[in-house]
């Protein structure tokens, strides 16, 4: 039979061998529970900033395509020079910011003849196509991507010779894209482009 000191000595566990505590566990649960908030709100801030990088990118597209179509048209005198003007000033160019439309048969963008050529396209604006699961654009599963949270002004300008007189022959052409993203909360931005256009070729 054991004595009551043998029994007493015989339950005491090693020194070295200590469990953890129910406050060390409760810390720890904190501790990791904060880290996985922190990771799931940084994963849905970069499916945000992709998002947005689509969106940044179609703005960029869609101002130089404008102030390419000009070019063009001026390099290959399909308008007159008098005509690369805003509305108001006896041009063709629509003042103020417009939906971005298909170019109509001028095939300008930002002039009155602009149309929106997709019947199938889901609202007013212009729609990109998108090639589907397969991958090959043109197939029965190619997705429409309306452009609506998209507008687009063209702002031409005459500019001043260096002694403020009127220079008949150069003027300026700023075109802005102005789009909402889809991030957490809808973002306003504004992608602008800017050419000075000669009337000589």
């Amino acid at each position: 039979m054991m004595s009551p000191k043998q029994a007493s000595s015989a339950t005491r566990r090693p020194s070295g061998q200590r469990g953890f505590t129910l406050m060390e566990v409760m810390i720890s649960i904190v501790v990791l529970t904060i880290g996985l908030v922190s990771m799931l709100a940084m994963f849905s801030v970069a499916m945000a900033a992709t998002n947005s990088t689509q969106e940044d990118m179609l703005g960029r597209q869609e101002a130089a395509e404008a102030l390419e179509s000009i070019f063009t048209a001026r390099n290959t005198a399909q308008i007159a020079w008098n005509q690369i003007q805003n509305v108001g000033n006896g041009g063709i160019f629509l003042d103020n910011f417009q939906p971005i439309l298909d170019p109509g048969p001028d095939g300008l963008a930002g002039t009155v003849d602009d149309l929106n050529a997709n019947a199938a396209c889901p609202g007013p604006s212009q729609c990109l196509v998108l090639p589907g699961r397969d991958g090959i654009l043109g197939s029965a599963d190619d997705v429409l991507l309306p452009l609506n949270n998209f507008s687009r002004q063209i702002l031409i300008q005459n500019v001043n010779n260096p002694d403020g007189t009127l220079n008949p022959s150069l003027r300026q052409i700023t075109v802005n894209v102005r789009y909402t993203t889809s991030q957490f909360r809808a973002t306003q931005k504004t992608y602008s482009i800017g050419a000075y256009i000669s009337q000589y070729r």
